[in-house]
């Protein structure tokens, strides 16, 4: 019996193969992508959704409780609106996010330092990390009037606070962060006889980034805390001046405008830090989308 040879199966060429597995992996990403934007769809719907049966609730419920007391979504927005307009919502936020600003900064440039510092050397922590502990431990609302006696009631004071108040959560997590990294992968670092600024830039840094933006995330949200409770102790400029003055004339609708520019700010600050966290590790953010 012959055997034609064109009957026999011959393997695939290189370039077949090559091609097959191009398109497989189109097609893979294609698909991890569609998955990407069916999710992000529905977080979209259903963030939109909460938010309008929360609205609904408040206007159903706050048209009921004497308007002293409380207030509506439809009586906020049109304080919101004229406040807005005359400039005045203004005024007072502007010297608030001065004081977010430094205070903000700096407790995140001090902080990651001295966290990357105690967790490198052991003296240091041997020797610092016992104050840094009680000093946490010591509720930051018990130091604001000794600071404003020490600093006065102007912008300095209110930096204090909100330094005090955002530095703790940056050096503890940074600290956690670098005592996080694998010590094998500074043992091979070193292996390979790695100096030590290319062990905290190539290892350390890298593998404690993520602690690090954790760490500004609950700075972040502190600082807010502390931002106005300094404008409440001094009582002269600030948006924790501008809700204490209208609490006090029961302007509710109006007091409620403050609120939630700090919770919409701290909602905006939090999502470009998630942005930022994306941007210099995102090892992370693919670990939390599989």
């Amino acid at each position: 019996m012959s055997v034609d040879a064109r009957d026999i199966p011959h393997p695939p060429l290189a370039g077949e193969g090559a091609a097959d597995l191009n398109e497989d992996r189109a097609r893979a990403h294609a698909v991890a992508a569609g998955r990407r934007r069916r999710r992000q769809l529905a977080e979209v719907a259903i963030r939109i959704a909460s938010l309008a049966a929360v609205l609904s609730i408040w206007e159903f419920f706050g048209a009921r409780i004497d308007p002293v007391l409380f207030t509506t979504p439809s009586k906020v927005a049109v304080a919101a609106v004229g406040m807005i307009g005359s400039g005045e919502l203004w005024n007072y936020l502007w010297p608030s996010l001065v004081v977010l600003m430094l205070g903000l900064s700096s407790a995140a440039v001090i902080g990651i330092a001295v966290g990357l510092l105690l967790a490198r050397f052991w003296v240091l922590d041997v020797a610092l990390g016992v104050y840094i502990t009680f000093l946490y431990s010591t509720p930051s609302v018990a130091l604001v009037p000794l600071i404003v006696l020490w600093a006065g009631f102007e912008t300095t004071a209110k930096v204090i606070i909100l330094f005090l108040f955002a530095f703790f959560p940056m050096a503890i997590n940074t600290y956690q962060g670098v005592k996080n990294v694998d010590p094998r992968l500074i043992e091979v670092g070193r292996a390979f006889r790695c100096s030590e600024r290319q062990l905290w830039l190539n290892i350390v840094l890298p593998g404690a980034l993520p602690f690090i933006v954790t760490g500004l995330r609950l700075a972040v949200g502190r600082g807010l805390i502390g931002m106005v409770l300094a404008d409440l102790y001094t009582a002269i400029s600030g948006i924790g001046y501008l809700i204490v003055r209208t609490a006090s004339t029961y302007q509710v609708d109006k007091m409620f405008v403050p609120i939630m520019t700090l919770g919409i700010l701290g909602v905006t600050l939090t999502a470009l830090l998630r942005v930022l966290e994306i941007k210099v590790a995102p090892w992370t953010a693919a670990a939390q989308g599989d």
